[in-house]
């Protein structure tokens, strides 16, 4: 399977300690199997820092949800009330259950494949939690407005899976 990250720079190395607290799940290396995405993402993160997009690219064995000992949280394509807790409590700086199944910020799956949420979630949040909105409302506008998905890798283990493609 192929997978691509969007990126200013291209990435020989993949080092978790470059990766940003506090994503959707969790600090970890974001990568998706949808290259126009990554392509988005690249254009948008040089825009940012500076720098030339870049889309690095990587392989990863088609069957890699069957090695043991893997701990992979698989939300599937659709968003769902498990997806976004998950995505909320890894988002939010005040949640510190981290042993809850509902979190990953102490990296208890290796490996997790969902949706993308929306950019304009903190608002959708707030609302949520001050019960401005409900529920069905909050997973409505957190859906990313084109087919989407992620693959975020945690550990160390997670990212010697994956082999850099040249392009």
């Amino acid at each position: 399977m192929k997978l691509f990250h969007g990126s200013n720079v291209d990435i020989d190395s993949i080092s978790l300690a470059m990766c940003r607290p506090y994503k959707d799940f969790g600090r970890g290396f974001y990568l998706t199997d949808i290259e126009e995405q990554a392509e988005r993402m690249a254009v948008r993160v040089s825009r940012i820092y500076g720098g030339t997009p870049v889309v690095n690219s990587y392989e990863i064995e088609d069957d890699f949800r069957n090695i043991p000992d893997l701990r992979i949280k698989d939300f599937g394509v659709r968003t769902t009330e498990e997806w976004a807790k998950f995505v909320m409590n890894n988002r939010s700086r005040a949640f510190t259950d981290e042993k809850s199944d509902l979190c990953n910020k102490d990296n208890k799956y290796d490996i997790v494949i969902g949706s993308v949420a929306d950019d304009n979630m903190a608002l959708l949040f707030r609302q949520y939690e001050n019960e401005i909105i409900d529920f069905d409302t909050l997973l409505k506008g957190m859906i990313y407005k084109k087919t989407s998905s992620q693959y975020s890798f945690h550990t160390i283990k997670s990212i010697k899976l994956l082999r850099k493609v040249a392009d």
